[in-house]
C-alpha cells in the first residue's frame, strides 16, 4: 500500500493505532508505505490499518489518498475473517483502489 501525504504534511511516521501491528515508514524513493512491524500482528490488524489510513485520507489533514491493490485488500479482508462482494472478487490483483473506494467497501459490506 502506498500512502500519499497532503501538501501540508511533509512527513508522517509511526503507528496509527495501538494493536494494528503496522506502522508508516518513509521509503528512500519518497513514498510512504505501511510496513509489518516486528511485534505480534492481530488477525485483523492489516485490514484495520488500511481502514484507518482510508479514513484519515477522507479527513484530508495528513493523508491525501492511499493506493492499495485489489490483491492486498482481499488478503487483508480474508485475514480478518470477512466476506466481500463481487466488485473486489472480480478485480485483478494489480488493480488499484483509492481511499474513497475502500470506504465504499466498508460501508457497502459492513466491513
Amino acid at each position: 500500500m502506498e500512502i500519499i501525504l497532503t501538501d501540508q504534511c511533509k512527513s508522517l511516521t509511526g503507528s496509527l493505532g495501538a494493536g494494528f501491528g503496522y506502522h508508516i515508514q518513509r521509503r528512500k524513493n519518497g513514498f510512504f508505505s505501511k510496513r509489518n512491524s516486528k511485534g505480534d500482528v492481530p488477525f485483523n490488524g492489516h485490514w484495520c490499518f488500511i481502514k484507518a489510513c482510508a479514513e484519515l485520507a477522507l479527513c484530508g489533514t495528513h493523508i491525501d489518498d492511499i493506493l492499495v491493490t485489489a490483491g492486498e485488500l482481499r488478503e487483508a479482508i480474508n485475514e480478518a475473517g470477512f466476506l466481500y462482494g463481487d466488485s473486489l472478487a472480480k478485480a485483478k490483483n494489480g488493480e488499484i483502489f483509492h481511499a474513497s473506494q475502500v470506504i465504499n467497501l466498508v460501508n457497502r459490506w459492513g466491513l
